[in-house]
């Protein structure tokens, strides 16, 4: 899969709902009712960040669910990306990118979505061939300001923006015209996780479903 060929699969992904839930799973038991909850209140594309040893059965468990698209996120190395496909990972985010995650990817044929922080780094991805790309750390790197600051000279680029991002702010980057969703780890509250309330995420989901872009 070309980087080409992987932008116009994460953009698909990215215009399905306005926000990809990001999520860091303690205990792979949870996942699949979390993502039932998730898909149920309205977004299918789920982010399960590699920072824990439960992530990969996590990711193993997300995949059997009806309606979901579930990814890999905070890939590090290509050994990441290996386990991560083989998981049953649909898609790949980086929060950074190498030419390492960017041969391993496409020597698993997983849809990148890499991570870029500048306008330098931007580029470099899109010369690549990478039109799609995450905008990481969002709020420290500089925000929706930046963020729209990079629409005029780089139109061709569209973003996942991600870090920092909450309820409050997304609307922020949605009304941007360079911004497809954004990412956001608000949905899932680590409280919720540990209560087992999925009536309460799957709220917190038709909520975020609903913003405007």
């Amino acid at each position: 899969m070309t980087p080409a060929e992987a932008s116009v699969e994460t953009e698909k992904l990215c215009r399905l709902a306005p926000v990809i839930p990001v999520l860091v799973i303690e205990d792979a038991s949870t996942a699949r009712p979390l993502a039932e909850a998730l898909v149920r209140g309205g977004l299918p594309v789920l982010e399960v960040t590699l920072r824990t040893d439960a992530a990969l059965a996590a990711i193993s468990e997300m995949a059997r669910v009806e309606g979901g698209v579930v990814g890999a996120g905070t890939l590090l190395t290509p050994a990441d990306m290996k386990a991560a496909k083989e998981a049953g990972a649909l898609f790949g985010v980086t929060p950074g990118t190498t030419d390492a995650l960017i041969d391993a990817a496409r020597a698993e044929s997983l849809p990148l979505l890499p991570g870029a922080a500048t306008a330098s780094e931007a580029m470099c991805l899109l010369e690549k061939g990478y039109t799609v790309q995450k905008f990481f750390p969002a709020e420290p790197a500089g925000g929706a300001k930046y963020l729209k600051s990079l629409s005029a000279p780089l139109p061709q680029i569209r973003f996942c923006p991600t870090g920092g991002i909450g309820l409050g702010n997304a609307a922020d980057y949605l009304s941007l015209p360079n911004v497809l969703c954004v990412g956001g780890s608000w949905i899932a509250p680590p409280e919720m996780l540990r209560a087992g309330d999925w009536d309460a995420i799957a709220d917190l989901a038709r909520e975020a479903a609903t913003l405007a872009r």
